[in-house]
């Protein structure tokens, strides 16, 4: 039998300061709860062995594959605006890169397979808790359309983890384009090594952004690039009221995919300022301050590649202020076009100015984000408000007039059921389903959320109780990264 994994290694060709190699750390009795068999298609792993217990031993980090090669990555990053000049993986392990059907290069990645070189102290274990909600959330965001890291499987270890109290420990194998962040060319930065700092930067163009080979100024075309991607990831996050929690830039890819899914959440009912995780406690990372927390983060990984950028320090600031004063209009255009399509509309003046006032009256009245958009295509004919109140009447008209203007009611229909999920992973069912695993050791409920969030737009979905909003003692105020 062939290897039921085929690595291709290019990271761990990097210098070693780029990285820590890593020995394996076992655990005692690691047992699969969920294997992704379609995302294994995509990667070219071995679907019988995946389901077989030589996949639990490796994707608990107790036995290695022909070919991987762990490592530690090192970066840095600002964390809740404080700079800390080293992190890295202080509990994850990169066990190689494989390259998938279509060729595109993914890294496989273990979280929670014990302490590295960089865990400063702590234990690099994860409770099961949060394996089970990455995997969730994770890919519930792919299935919507944003883009994102994968899980390609998450077991438990026997172990025991203690937090604030004993927790099963678990391990989850993520799936990333790669693991580069922008804490990885600020640490390069930080260390004065401009060296070391062109080759990360040269390996991300090769590896991500290969157009810009040859070109004139590469690297400010790197960060150009990054812009745009994260300009539109944002705005998906906005459109979906998806709030990160943790947006420090070690949590930040280059690639534009989400990371680090920790104390993040989808709201439920609608508020500007909503914040979920529990060490947030200033707002800094509130749903409505996310876009510009994006441009100050993408602001400091500019201030690292200065030193590349160009020779003279006075025009490597003036071409980076230049590129990075075109995130707002970049992050406004793809904000823009998925309000608008989520209304059933085209961009427009008018369908901002629509979506902003939508947005007010699920605040002032307080409704549930998500539903109160799925279920606005059923009133395109009825014209019936979702409250019977005045302000809502007034928007009402106001919209039918914008899609009279438009377009034809089917198209917009189409436009509105593919844009406006019915099924989000809701924060009250990722907690039945984590009380469940905790307290039976069963996982029939994670199992059935997991169906429902990756097939968001199923009408068939629309009055079951994935879609439903919490009930008064269901609603969750805080999430927890695990660490």
């Amino acid at each position: 039998m062939s290897a039921p994994i085929t690595f291709d290694n290019t990271y761990a060709q990097l210098p070693a300061n780029f990285y820590t190699r890593q020995a394996l750390q076992p655990v005692t009795q690691p047992t699969l709860i969920k294997t992704n068999l379609d995302l294994a298609e995509q990667l070219g792993v071995d679907r019988t062995w995946l389901l077989s217990k030589d996949a639990a031993q490796v994707f608990a980090g107790n036995e290695l594959l022909p070919g991987a090669d762990p490592l530690a990555a090192v970066y840095a990053g600002f964390q809740f605006g404080n700079w800390n000049p080293q992190l890295g993986d202080g509990r994850a392990l990169l066990l190689g890169e494989v390259l998938s059907n279509t060729g595109q290069r993914f890294d496989l990645q273990l979280k929670g397979s014990g302490p590295t070189h960089y865990a400063r102290g702590g234990d690099g274990r994860s409770p099961l808790g949060p394996v089970l909600r990455e995997y969730l959330v994770s890919e519930a965001m792919n299935a919507l359309g944003v883009p994102t890291t994968r899980a390609l499987a998450a077991v438990t270890t026997g172990d025991m983890v203690h937090r604030e109290q004993p927790e099963p420990g678990g391990v989850l194998t993520r799936v990333a384009s790669s693991h580069i962040r922008f804490g990885s060319f600020q640490y390069f930065s930080g260390q004065q090594d401009r060296e070391s700092l062109r080759r990360l930067a040269d390996y991300t163009i090769d590896r991500h952004y290969p157009d810009l080979r040859g070109s004139e100024r590469p690297y400010l075309g790197l960060l150009e690039q990054i812009i745009e991607q994260v300009a539109r990831l944002i705005a998906n996050w906005q459109s979906l009221g998806f709030i990160h929690g943790v947006m420090n830039t070690d949590n930040m890819l280059i690639t534009g995919e989400t990371i680090d899914y920790g104390p993040c959440a989808f709201m439920d009912t609608f508020k500007q300022a909503t914040v979920y995780s529990a060490i947030d406690q200033q707002g800094r990372y509130a749903y409505q301050n996310q876009p510009a927390i994006a441009h100050w983060n993408l602001m400091t990984l500019a201030q690292a590649l200065l030193p590349i950028l160009h020779d003279n320090e006075d025009a490597a600031i003036e071409q980076a202020k230049a590129t990075l004063q075109t995130f707002p209009d970049r992050f406004d255009d793809h904000y823009n076009a998925h309000s608008a399509v989520k209304l059933g509309l085209t961009p427009s003046k008018v369908s901002r100015a629509l979506f902003a006032e939508f947005l007010a009256l699920l605040e002032t009245h307080e409704l549930d984000f998500t539903n109160s958009f799925s279920g606005l295509a059923g009133r395109l004919e009825s014209n019936a408000p979702l409250l019977a109140t005045d302000d809502w009447q007034q928007w009402m008209a106001q919209w039918q007039t914008a899609l009279q203007d438009n377009d034809d009611k089917p198209a917009a229909r189409l436009r509105m059921e593919q844009a406006n999920p019915y099924v989000i992973p809701r924060n009250h069912l990722i907690e039945h389903a984590i009380q469940q695993a905790y307290s039976e050791e069963r996982f029939d409920q994670f199992d059935a959320l997991l169906k429902a969030v990756t097939n968001p737009f199923d009408p068939g979905l629309a009055r079951s109780r994935f879609a439903q909003e919490p009930a008064h003692d269901e609603i969750v105020k805080r999430t927890f990264c695990g660490t």
